[in-house]
């Protein structure tokens, strides 16, 4: 039997206001669906008029600037609606997604959800489930030992995965994708067996172990830098209080 890397997959990816999830807002996003390695993939975009003022700082990630944005971009509720719909179909057809440091594009995503819908994105999933594979966690589970940085450009390198036009959230959900495909091939022996449901509870319980190594690592230096052990998805902050 083949194995789920060779198979259906799909991507999702956002482009945002800056790297607070709790604050910052949606100002693109993009879905991407292969059937098959190698078959031309099937994009979704979305660009998010957010409503809030967009730093210099978060145009120069992605190219988007404010006025861009004000005069092409949506309003951000029916767009989370679409958004969500497009990934609870995903699930509902079993295609597992592939997410990039999913804590932070899927709490974001859940937050918008709150702000715009009044709703958590878990209600989308609650008969079926959503399975996630996390480039990022499943690198350094798989690859532990390795030096160096684990951002999308560094796997896209390290893969032999090409990234054209990074930041772009179309781009970067393809380039997960082809990364977490690249995975698949080198780990199959680890891989094969596992079903992409199995990997979602796994990715979970890595992802734990990994916060808790970096917190450990901070720590000697006297870093105060908390690192969540939640995923996919952070617990809502006023939930978990």
């Amino acid at each position: 039997m083949a194995c789920w890397s060779e198979g259906p997959l799909a991507a999702f990816g956002t482009g945002a206001t800056g790297v607070d999830v709790e604050s910052d807002r949606i100002v693109s996003a993009a879905v991407v669906v292969q059937d098959a390695p190698g078959v031309r993939p099937r994009v979704t975009r979305w660009l998010v008029n957010p409503g809030v003022p967009v730093p210099e700082a978060a145009t120069r990630m992605h190219g988007l600037t404010e006025e861009h944005l004000q005069y092409n971009g949506r309003w951000p509720a029916p767009v989370m609606y679409e958004i969500a719909q497009t990934l609870a179909e995903q699930a509902g057809v079993g295609r597992p997604l592939v997410v990039m440091n999913a804590p932070f594009d899927l709490t974001l995503l859940d937050r918008e959800m709150r702000r715009h819908r009044a709703s958590p994105l878990s209600r989308w999933f609650e008969r079926t489930p959503l399975h996630v594979l996390d480039p990022r966690v499943l690198d350094r589970q798989l690859d532990r030992y390795r030096k160096g940085r684990r951002a999308l450009t560094d796997l896209c390198a390290h893969y032999g995965v090409p990234l054209e036009g990074a930041r772009d959230a179309a781009a970067d959900a393809q380039a997960a994708l082809e990364v977490v495909r690249a995975v698949g091939r080198r780990f199959a022996s680890r891989l094969e067996h596992l079903s992409p449901a199995q990997l979602h509870t796994l990715q979970a319980v890595w992802h734990a172990a990994q916060a808790r190594g970096l917190q450990a690592w901070f720590a000697p230096g006297g870093a105060e830098k908390p690192v969540d052990p939640a995923w996919p998805l952070r617990p809502d902050l006023s939930a978990a209080a």
